[in-house]
């Protein structure tokens, strides 16, 4: 079983920045994409980047679309999400996940699993 942990979240003004960061534990060996989720207050989690194993790959959200980007070290088992030109839209608890099964791809959200505990996003306007 591979555990995940989300850090970096954090309060942060309309226009500004925040590097999160999720660390893998225990069954990290396998070829496994990652992703980012989110979910905000009353609504249901969504998928916001994933990334292939390799890191050749990434797929985003459109409402995230040129400013965030997802990148993964994997000699440090490792996933990063950069999100620049935060919007208050953006305010959510923010999880990291792996993909339930070994594959070179990046599969569509519902096959992403292994959720960490998240990390909270908060944008003020």
């Amino acid at each position: 079983q591979v555990q995940l942990v989300e850090s970096g979240g954090g309060l942060v003004q309309a226009g500004g920045s925040l590097r999160l960061s999720c660390a893998a534990s225990g069954r990290t060996s396998g070829i496994y994409a990652m992703g980012w989720f989110r979910q905000a207050p009353g609504k249901e989690r969504e998928f916001v980047a994933g990334i292939n194993w390799s890191g050749t790959s990434t797929d985003y959200a459109d409402s995230v679309k040129g400013r965030f980007t997802i990148s993964r070290d994997n000699a440090k088992n490792t996933v990063y999400l950069q999100m620049n030109s935060l919007e208050p839209g953006d305010t959510a608890k923010y999880y990291c996940a792996r993909s339930r099964r070994p594959t070179s791809l990046i599969p569509p959200g519902a096959d992403f699993g292994s959720w960490g505990q998240g990390t909270q996003v908060t944008v003020s306007s």
